[in-house]
């Protein structure tokens, strides 16, 4: 009886989904089918919400694509929607506390949705997670590429009157490269995933397996890809990035010096590297590259010999000095961060004030901080010498103050000093006064009057206390 009504007719198995134009969600009984009625504008509408690392907003990315071209309608997170999707994280537990609030929020927002829960926390707890209300799919690291498809089955299953959620977390073993899209200045490209070295604190090998990556061919191939889709800037990322290839007997440097040669893309930081396999030739590489800049993101973890052996980790402080300064010999303006987490099994207090002067002495530029977190699965969890939660949050704030004078103290050896800069699209400040940001190739954020002309270009432009973005915040 509505005007206007468009109705679409599917048969599933012999039930009938139609999709009609009418606001909403809807069931009713037709005979013994449920009829599933889809909703706005013949096009089911799709919010995701991203937790975690660039791997993660690279996949989400991806799927996106792929609801698109199944004739999903994107929306925000914060909207209503039909089918909510959350890519998880588990690295810390304030992680998988903000991935159940997000499930809570879509649940809320929508109690009829579909709500599907993707990733890492769901790949290492599943049970947690389909014990929170209005959770239907629960995909692990290995299948979540599968979304798209689970989904229908899915809605085939309610047409039915059939309601029990999809659990499939598998141990992961294939790997999908893939890229984020929607920014074309700059993207997220997944080049490698999994880890094989276990540290003693980190439960990220068992949400995303063991190391692995796509050929240099196939990797080339899709840098192809991104390169004709006008992306200036390409961030190579993964779990363990530096192991790129060694499964097809092949090396992260030589897939750099592939990708140098693609010249469309006019730039390409990696964004994080483990210190043991940051070699002299990469740091030669890329000082002397094309594309690659300056910029370099070097877990470090504790700045104590006692500390990193209890982590397992694979170099001690000595080793990762060596090449904080090598890369700073070779390229003085380089931009260097480094993440550290405090509050380990075993950090007493001299332990913790020998840290502070370790990477006080280093030439860092910023640290990213953690505060440890116990994970599941995880050695560290037998370990003695535990300490208190509170401490942990206190060194924290240290780490946090020493981070900001750090930062402080590299921008100020950047002052006056002129540095190319890739131009953004989106507008800031107010209609009378437009401006446009974008970062330096060593990573520091600069804005000028807003020229639509320079939109996606890289220009020298000079550091100075007006060009500075005040309080701007490091994404790497």
């Amino acid at each position: 009886k509505q005007k206007n009504l468009s109705i679409c007719l599917t048969n599933y198995d012999s039930h009938f989904i139609f999709q009609m134009r009418c606001k909403g969600t809807h069931f009713f009984s037709y005979g013994k089918s449920l009829i599933y009625i889809l909703t706005i504008f013949n096009r089911m509408i799709i919010a995701t919400h991203t937790l975690g690392c660039k791997l993660n907003f690279a996949e989400t990315s991806y799927l996106q694509r792929k609801f698109v071209d199944k004739g999903f309608n994107i929306v925000s997170y914060r909207e209503k929607a039909d089918l909510y999707v959350i890519n998880t994280c588990t690295v810390t537990s304030v992680a998988e506390k903000k991935c159940r609030n997000a499930i809570r929020q879509a649940h809320s927002q929508n109690p009829e949705a579909i709500v599907a829960v993707i990733g890492c926390f769901a790949q290492n707890d599943a049970r947690q997670i389909a014990a929170i209300p209005g959770v239907d799919i629960i995909l692990g690291n290995d299948q979540k590429h599968r979304l798209p498809e689970v989904v229908e089955d899915y809605l085939k299953q309610r047409s039915r009157g059939e309601g029990t959620p999809m659990v499939s977390t598998p141990p992961p073993v294939s790997f999908l490269p893939c890229y984020s899209g929607g920014d074309r200045t700059r993207t997220f490209f997944k080049i490698q995933d999994g880890c094989d070295y276990f540290c003693s604190y980190c439960a990220i090998p068992h949400a995303r397996g063991r190391s692995r990556s796509a050929t240099i061919a196939d990797t080339v191939a899709m840098a192809h890809e991104i390169a004709a889709s006008g992306t200036r800037e390409v961030v190579l990322t993964g779990v363990n990035t530096g192991t790129f290839g060694l499964k097809h007997g092949e090396t992260f440097i030589e897939l750099l010096r592939q990708l140098d040669r693609i010249e469309p893309i006019a730039r390409y930081r990696i964004s994080s590297i483990e210190p043991n396999l940051i070699t002299e030739e990469i740091v030669d590489f890329v000082a002397s590259s094309r594309a690659f800049l300056p910029h370099f993101h070097i877990p470090l973890q504790a700045g104590s010999d006692k500390v990193l052996k209890m982590m397992h980790r694979h170099y001690d402080t000595s080793l990762y000095a060596n090449r904080i300064d090598y890369i700073k010999k070779v390229m003085p303006d380089a931009c260097i961060a480094a993440d550290v987490i405090t509050g380990f099994n075993g950090e007493d207090d001299k332990t913790f004030n020998d840290s502070i002067v370790y990477i006080r002495q280093l030439p860092i530029s910023y640290l990213h901080v953690f505060p440890y977190s116990d994970r599941p699965n995880t050695t560290a969890l037998k370990m003695q010498e535990r300490v208190p939660v509170a401490l942990r949050k206190e060194r924290a704030a240290t780490l946090h103050t020493l981070s900001d004078s750090m930062r402080h103290a590299f921008i100020q050896g950047q002052m006056g000093k002129e540095r190319t800069v890739l131009w953004e699209h989106t507008l800031h400040g107010d209609a009378s006064n437009p401006v446009m940001q974008g970062w330096t190739d060593n990573y520091i954020r600069l804005q000028r009057p807003f020229d639509k002309s320079l939109v996606g270009e890289v220009t020298p432009y000079a550091i100075t206390n007006s060009t500075i973005v005040e309080n701007f915040t490091c994404v790497d």
